[in-house]
């Protein structure tokens, strides 16, 4: 499983505030099959095949459009461990017990 970290931004939207194209990004996500996501403060983290993220990624780039963005920059970050099954909370944990002991 490959874990992707990915940032929209509408560009030309009018406004300075975001939120409004996030929650529909969102929205966009839950519609997709074979990936789980998580929101962050500053981007989304989606966790599935590469197949299914390069699927999701596509359709959260082209959802502004869809609501009067003339412009949409998206950039995209993967990490596609093939050596073991991992996760987003498997390296949190892992960095977590290396902090519990030093």
């Amino acid at each position: 499983m490959a874990i992707a970290e990915v940032t929209v931004i509408p560009i030309g939207t009018g406004s300075t505030s975001l939120s409004s194209y996030v929650a529909d990004l969102q929205k966009v996500l839950e519609q997709q099959p074979g990936i789980t996501f998580t929101l962050t403060s500053m981007s989304t983290i989606i966790e599935g095949s590469l197949d299914d993220i390069f699927s999701a990624v596509r359709a959260i780039h082209e959802a502004p459009f869809q609501s009067g963005a003339q412009r949409v920059s998206t950039s995209l970050k993967i990490d596609d461990r093939r050596d073991k099954a991992g996760s987003s909370a498997q390296k949190l944990r892992s960095v977590q017990e290396k902090l519990e002991l030093s």
